[in-house]
């Protein structure tokens, strides 16, 4: 066999010619250009900001020292030493402070990590 009688040959990955269309001919509507299609915009996640705030209070116990309330402030939330301290206080003068005000899984969040720690904390919204 020679060349002419099997063009495709000796070339591999080359789809056989279809007659009467060269490789370069768009068909269907098809542009001979690439062109993206237009996509919608992905709706973005909720502002954190614009989540309904709810309240983390910490109420006061008997059982826990002071001290110790203040070292878990400080480890679970963003609260510094001196913040932490007036929180506690707080509890402990008039039986509940507030912690934070964050969005509903936030504050679950503390409730849950304080309560293994074995301090009382509640949620509530804000507003």
């Amino acid at each position: 066999m020679t060349p002419d009688e099997h063009p495709q040959q000796g070339q591999p990955n080359q789809p056989p010619d279809t007659p009467g269309r060269s490789p370069s001919t768009p068909d269907r509507g098809e542009t001979a250009t690439a062109t993206q299609t237009p996509t919608k915009p992905r709706p973005a996640p909720p502002r954190l900001d614009r989540l309904p705030p709810y309240r983390v209070l910490l109420h006061n116990d008997d059982v826990n020292d002071g001290l110790d309330v203040v070292d878990t402030l400080v480890e679970l939330t963003p609260l510094n030493r001196q913040r932490a301290t007036l929180v506690m206080l707080e509890a402990d003068a008039t039986g509940v402070a507030l912690v934070l005000v964050t969005h509903k899984e936030r504050a679950e969040l503390y409730r849950d990590q304080f309560r293994a720690k074995l301090l009382t904390v509640t949620i509530e919204p804000a507003e």
